[in-house]
Formats: C-alpha cells, structure tokens, sequence
C-alpha cells in the first residue's frame, strides 16, 4: 500500500531526527484523520524489514485504536509478524516481533515482553509527565531489560491540561515533528472542513468550579443539565440540523448524557446514549445501529473521542464545556472525515468552547504551571512597525502604536458562522515576495520575515517565523519554514544556528514565491493560512 506524500515525509523526518543524533524520544504531531495507523504500520514494517532482530511494542488506550492499528498493519504487510495484546480484544499473543497491546493489558508484565527495541505511544498525549503511571511504569521496567530502548509517540494534541506541551520538563518526550497541517489535509481533500452557526442557547459556567484546572463534574453538570436547557438545547439543535443525519452530542456527564437522549426522543428523533457504564456489547450494538442510520442521535459522556470514527458524522453538539484544548480538538475531530453526502459537519458550541480555545488550526497550547519560574508571555504583532510585544500590552514600545481595547480585542473571538475552522480569509495572486531578518526592538529577538506582494490595489502581507525561538512557537516556525522551502525549490531544511540575513538573503536569490496565498487577520496583524505554488 502506497502512502500518501505526508505521510512518508512523516517517517523521513522521523528518520532525518534520529539520524542528526539526537538522544531522547520524538513525538509525531499529525492532525486527527491524518492516518496515524497507516504511519505506524509503514514504520513497523519499515523497521523489521531493515533491522530483522527488531522487538516492536505499540501501545495505546482503547481496543477500537488496537484493532484499527492491527488492520491498517495487515493491509502494509499481509503476512506481518504481529500479536496482539488485550485483555478487551480477548486476545493475550505474545512472542511476535511486533505486539499491539492496550496499556492496561501490560502496565505490569515487562517480564513477559522481554527485550524491546522500539516503543510507539498512539495518542501519547496521555502519558504522565511525571515519572507515575502505566505508561511511564512499564517503560521504566522495558528500559532496566533494554537500557537503549526508544520510544515514539504520536498525537493529534501535544500538550496537556495544567503540565502545558509535551515536550515540557519533566517529560517523557524531547521534541516535536510536525509533517502536516489541518490546513493542507482540507486543500487536498483528506480531511473535510466544519462549519459552525451561533446558538442562541449558552450553557452558563460562571458558577462552576475547577479541579485540577478542569471544571468538577458535579458542579458541571448541575449547572447544565436541567429539563429547560435540554429542552431549549435539543429544540434548537432539531432547528439548525434540517436533514443531516448523524448527529453527535458531547454531553457534560452521564446523567446528562440519557437526559438529553431522553429530550431527543421525546421531540420524535431516534436517540441512544453511550457513557463509560455502558456495556461493551450494547455499546456496539448502538454504534453498529448508529452507522447503519437506524439511529440519528447518539449523546456520550467521555466516551467517543479517541477511537471513535463514523466518517458521515455531519452535526456535532457541544454541550460539554471544557477547559482542555486536547479535549476539544478531539470532539471537533469526529466531524472532519470526508463523507459520502456532503462537504462539511456542523457544529453547535453551546459550550463556549470554540471560544476558549479558538479555531482548531491555531489552538493555543496551555501553559505549563510552575511556581516560582516565569515563562515567556505571548505576544502579538504591531500593525505599525512588526514589532513583537507582550500580548498585555496597550502601547507598542517601538513606535508608540496604541492598541486596541482589550474588550474589543477579545469580542474577534466570539462565535460567529465558519469561524471553528480558523481557516477561510482573502486572496492575493503573488507577484513577488521580500525576505529579511527582523529584530525585535524590544527583546532583541531574531526571527525572519516575508513580505507578500500583489496587485497595486492589494495591501502588502508580512508574516513572521520565529525560528530561533525555543518551544512550541519556534518547532512549529521551522516546520513551516522548512515547508515553504520544499515548495519553493530550495533544497535545504533550517536546523538553527544560521544568521538569518544570510538565510533571507538566499531566500530571496533562490525561492520561488507562491502565486497564490489565502490570509486572514488575528486581531490586527496578518496570519497566512494557505500558499499555492500550482496555479
């Protein structure tokens, strides 16, 4: 089975990584419906095919990513010498060179796996940060039986609620890759875009506590879940859905989860609900009805994000509030597979949560929290001058731009229609672009700069790349960076340690400048969210 461009250039960045030497364990940033398990059955097969001795162990959380990851193994490789592991699957194979097992099948039994060479985490995002846990446990017992063992994960998410990215000490993991974006998956047609219409109704959360960062169940739920918010929640979503058909609520709990079925059902749409207490055949049962269009509405609590697929999901319910960007990426990521009927899903944020987070192609990781230590504020882009400065602050220390009110500034954010994706803006057909270095007045920072240039009656596009930055911004600038070099035929790719006048001014000698870039505006400056070299 052929893989697609982006997903071979997923495992050639992974093998550029280890071959640069580093030490440590990368993480695979890949968006949800990217095709993790065809990735991961290439690079099983990749690795036994050229290292035979090679023990491989792919761990994940639910038996539906072990049996999926099993298949996509088995259409790669017919004859793959692989066993799986799961207590869920009813299945306890070991002594293959590639075993596919559920963490809570093995947190304890190294003895029995033995020597392992290389360790792939699917949805890794769930591993401790600290040193706890059966992820964590068992890799600690693998590395006492091997010492050089090594590890990759994979995620649609690479950060945590309150421990901040994945790659923050302590960690388990020390760097990302990041080979794909949401944005190319959708121009290529692998994923599909979600749309989203203001909902008249809006869950209150202002009296709800949190726990750990998170908002406590309990509270959550009380606050939510009464007999006029279903009513007015379900008589809105039967309102906007007109004649889609599958639709998906994420409910705050599980007696939210049934009284919302039970709403459903009494305004005559057919409805079942799936909580963690359900058992494992009446889950199926209802899932199989659900996808064969017997059932139109299906509410959950906590149970069908990861894991779950139905590619003709085409309306998805928000009645969940969340402070977990995680959470929320992969409750948008259920609508985002192609589907046979249509071009889009819909989603209904009663919850707030597109508006605590943002578009899910710019989602903003959470920080970290470490008491005592100040990290690095975020900052924002003068419209004047391209300084970078504090997002806090109300005057530009460069040229004394005022900026606006934080009010104002904060209202760009509120839901409005097709703002979820983040990624529809304006065009400009490129006639030429500048590349230079800029400096921050204010920090001394470098990073680069291009400017785009259209017709005379086009304003000019200025984007950034802090490439020399350390962290999530500076990964993410260089793989972006790194992009557009592979588009613009340079054959080269930025590591770091390079002056960067020396690298504009190749640039501007050597690239070859889009014809086309879609942009849109984050506040007042300029965010570049597609770039064509092909018309």
């Amino acid at each position: 089975m052929k893989l697609r461009d982006y997903q071979q250039r997923s495992i050639d960045e992974l093998y550029a990584w280890f071959n640069a030497g580093h030490e440590g364990n990368p993480c695979m940033v890949l968006p949800t419906g990217s095709g993790k398990s065809h990735i991961i059955a290439a690079l099983c097969k990749d690795a036994l095919q050229q290292w035979p001795e090679t023990k491989v162990l792919m761990l994940t959380h639910v038996k539906e990513l072990i049996s999926q990851n099993a298949e996509k193994m088995r259409e790669h490789w017919q004859n793959a010498p692989l066993g799986i592991y799961s207590s869920s699957l009813k299945k306890k194979q070991l002594g293959e060179p590639i075993t596919f097992a559920g963490i809570q099948s093995v947190r304890d039994k190294a003895h029995q796996l033995g020597h392992i060479d290389l360790v792939i985490i699917d949805e890794c995002h769930l591993v401790s940060h600290k040193n706890e846990g059966g992820y964590r446990n068992l890799l600690s017992d693998l590395s006492v039986i091997n010492p050089r063992l090594r590890v990759i994960g994979l995620t649609a998410t690479p950060y945590r609620l309150n421990h901040g990215l994945i790659t923050d000490k302590p960690a388990l993991f020390d760097d990302m890759l990041m080979p794909v974006t949401i944005e190319y998956l959708i121009s290529k047609g692998f994923l599909c875009t979600l749309k989203s219409k203001m909902t008249k109704t809006k869950l209150d959360t202002s009296e709800v506590h949190k726990r750990g960062g998170e908002f406590i169940e309990s509270e959550l739920q009380a606050a939510v879940d009464t007999d006029d918010k279903n009513k007015d929640v379900v008589s809105e979503v039967i309102r906007l859905a007109g004649d889609r058909k599958a639709w998906l609520f994420f409910c705050a709990g599980i007696d939210h989860a049934k009284h919302v079925k039970d709403m459903l059902i009494s305004k005559g749409i057919t409805a079942e609900c799936v909580t963690g207490k359900t058992p494992h055949a009446q889950r199926d049962r209802i899932i199989a009805d659900y996808k064969a269009g017997k059932i139109r509405a299906l509410t959950n609590a906590n149970v069908l994000t990861t894991g779950f697929d139905y590619p003709d999901i085409d309306l998805i319910a928000m009645l969940r509030p969340t402070m977990s960007c995680s959470l929320y990426v992969q409750m948008a990521g259920r609508g985002m597979r192609p589907k046979s009927h249509t071009d889009h899903c819909l989603v209904l944020d009663f919850a707030g949560v597109v508006e605590t987070h943002g578009p899910i192609t710019n989602v903003k990781p959470p920080n970290k929290k470490e008491p005592g230590k100040e990290r690095e504020a975020p900052v924002k882009v003068c419209d004047e001058c391209a300084e970078l400065v504090a997002i806090s602050a109300k005057v530009c220390p460069a040229c004394g731009h005022r900026f606006p009110e934080p009010e104002e500034a904060a209202s760009t954010l509120k839901l409005r229609n097709d703002d979820i994706m983040g990624i529809e803006g304006s065009e400009i057909e490129v006639t030429s672009w500048n590349w230079r270095k800029h400096t921050s007045k204010a920090s001394g920072k470098e990073m680069l700069a291009v400017t785009y240039y259209g017709a005379l009656s086009d304003a000019p596009v200025t984007e950034y790349f802090c490439v020399d930055h350390e962290g999530y911004a500076g990964d993410k600038a260089k793989s972006l960076f790194n992009k557009i070099c592979a588009n613009s035929n340079v054959n080269a790719v930025y590591s770091g340690n390079v002056d960067l006048d020396r690298v504009a001014a190749y640039m501007q000698k050597k690239s070859t400048p889009p014809s086309l870039i879609e942009y849109t505006k984050d506040g007042k400056f300029y965010r570049v969210i597609n770039r064509s070299w092909d018309v």
